[in-house]
């Protein structure tokens, strides 16, 4: 019983059949090339005629050239092989870290530091993976590396998650951030007790948490603290009031890469010497992203642990 259009599948093999023969402009060089018999080569595109309803080739004792109808087939075949050798290419590459899209979540500043430092060498290590950045508050990046939204967060201080594999990376100093006409910018080195009797402007966000958290550690006794002013704005915003003379603030040396005219930074010693905030990268456990997995070799090479009983 003969085959119907509907019931012939045309498969790859015909399309690289059909192609061949017209590149080589011999069903048998074809062959030949395909290393596959002649016999199976000319069934294989009389299939392939047969299901597209025309004559791919006159044949020739002298070879086979495309027919008119033919050269627009073969046109459209060629450029499906192509594109089926580009899915294969680029799902090799993918596998490997090479091709895909990797989310990074983070909520300090980008401006300077080792998270920009850090992005920048991986875009230039991987230039067709494709970043998608989320700058949230730390609640807000925990539940998206929960559901998935994003493949990794870097985040300050040691916060517990649950399901999450943790990597210590970098450590950032805790600078005063102040008006160039305030007294203590007269110094390059301030102490935690020198703002017994400033104004403290902190963002309500992240890291303005943390830095609160910090001072409270320097500065025990309640007599001994700032007057401390928390503000439902950005870290940007906070910039602007303390240029506006309203106070000083704490801030992470990344955020000094963005700054307004008529501010300073000063570093703000202990006894111990300066103060510094610890970062960590965050991801899911069952998270198996190969841009992620190169991500982390990256971070991993350029901030490796301390040997065990170090640090």
């Amino acid at each position: 019983m003969p085959q119907t259009m509907a019931s012939i599948n045309i498969t790859l093999n015909h399309l690289r059949s059909a192609v061949a023969a017209s590149d080589c402009g011999s069903f048998r060089q074809a062959a030949e090339l395909l290393g596959i018999r002649h016999s199976l080569l000319s069934r294989t595109i009389g299939q392939f005629e047969h299901a597209v309803g025309v004559m791919l080739f006159r044949r020739s004792r002298g070879g086979v050239v495309p027919t008119a109808a033919g050269k627009g087939i073969l046109h459209i075949s060629r450029m499906i092989l192509e594109q089926v050798d580009n899915l294969i290419v680029m799902g090799r590459s993918s596998g490997c870290g090479a091709f895909g899209r990797l989310a990074i979540g983070f909520c300090t500043s980008m401006s300077a530091g080792n998270l920009r430092a850090s992005l920048v060498e991986f875009k230039q290590r991987a230039p067709k993976i494709e970043l998608a950045t989320v700058e949230r508050s730390r609640i807000h990046l925990i539940n998206a590396l929960r559901n998935g939204a994003i493949d990794i967060a870097i985040i300050p201080g040691q916060v517990p998650i649950s399901d999450s594999k943790r990597l210590a990376v970098w450590s950032e100093r805790i600078l005063i951030m102040l008006p160039q006409e305030h007294p203590l910018a007269a110094y390059e080195q301030i102490h935690w007790t020198d703002l017994q009797n400033e104004t403290v402007l902190l963002s309500q966000y992240d890291p303005g948490t943390d830095m609160e958290d910090v001072l409270v550690s320097k500065l025990v006794a309640d007599d001994k603290r700032p007057n401390i002013e928390r503000h439902d704005v950005s870290r940007g915003i906070v910039k602007s009031l303390i240029s506006m003379g309203l106070g000083i603030s704490l801030v992470m040396e990344s955020d000094i890469g963005a700054s307004l005219a008529g501010l300073v930074y000063r570093e703000i010693q202990d006894g111990s010497g300066s103060s510094r905030i610890g970062f960590h990268a965050h991801w899911r456990d069952d998270n198996e992203n190969p841009a992620l997995q190169r991500f982390l070799s990256l971070l991993a090479e350029r901030y490796p642990s301390p040997p065990a009983g170090e640090g």
